[in-house]
């Protein structure tokens, strides 16, 4: 592996653990201003120290992240369709490589709709972004989508799509947990990382999918409603690290969560949400 691309790859894992923890906050290029990401920056800026690397778009990232920042920028670049359409499916690449290089980012990460109707259109958009990234020496991370068809999620189906996504040659993949989710970390030959999905009905949920994905060989997570939509981000992101990085049992990280609930404050919009 070239050393730049390799590089980049171990600036987003923590060397203790071999893991990371992801900030997800690219949900605006599809879904608009989603609930308590209105004011982007307002959100990140807290979060932004706590977080080994941070996944958003070209847009939002010159305008809410100070180039004085040392956390790792993983680049969503693709795109072309929004909630308001029925199929999510249609996407393709928004953001060039070049720009990518110019911003300094450690990663660009894609969508791959396996089983839609344009799931051929995205893994040869994957296989040309890989092309690319290597000729850059950039990382590229596969997202293995299901659009709003959430019932895909089960082991066979995202097992079918990470191997896939690293036969195309993806760095990294960024998929969902499920029943049986060892069996899809063992087909794929890449790191894993997991979604946190849309917001669960707790933070104990979050935690609980977190350690389960960890326990099973995932290599971090990549979350976001589940912490920035959480009353207490900044509280639930070091939760999560705790887990993440130190082992902590559920029970172990809830203590941490409420330890720095009585130490800080809760997000900048929760008095207004």
């Amino acid at each position: 592996m070239d050393w730049g691309l390799s590089n980049r790859i171990h600036r987003m894992f923590l060397p203790s653990s071999g893991n990371t923890v992801m900030l997800a906050v690219d949900h605006g290029y599809f879904m608009g201003p989603t609930r308590r990401l209105e004011d982007a920056g307002v959100t990140i800026a807290p979060l932004l120290p706590h977080a080994d690397a941070i996944a958003l778009t070209r847009g939002i990232l010159r305008r809410t992240v100070p180039p004085t920042t040392r956390t790792p920028i993983v680049l969503r670049v693709s795109g072309g369709v929004t909630v308001l359409q029925e199929d999510l499916s249609d996407e393709a690449v928004t953001t060039s490589m070049a720009e990518a290089v110019r911003l300094n980012v450690c990663a660009v990460a894609l969508s791959v709709f396996v089983g839609s109707p344009h799931e051929h259109e995205s893994l040869v958009h994957l296989g040309e972004l890989v092309n690319h990234g290597e000729e850059a020496g950039m990382p590229v991370m596969a997202i293995t989508a299901v659009g709003k068809e959430l019932e895909k999620r089960d082991a066979r189906y995202l097992a079918l799509a990470c191997r896939v996504s690293a036969e195309l040659g993806a760095h990294l993949v960024k998929t969902y947990y499920c029943d049986g989710f060892s069996k899809v970390v063992e087909g794929c030959p890449v790191p894993i990382v997991v979604a946190g999905g849309p917001k669960l009905d707790s933070d104990r949920a979050a935690l609980e999918l977190a350690r389960s994905a960890i326990d099973e060989g995932a290599n971090g997570i990549d979350m976001g409603r589940n912490i920035w939509q959480s009353d207490h981000p900044v509280a639930m992101l070091k939760a999560l690290r705790a887990i993440v990085h130190e082992k902590a049992t559920v029970t172990e990280a809830l203590d941490v969560l409420n330890g720095e609930k009585s130490r800080g404050p809760g997000h900048p919009t929760s008095a207004t949400a």
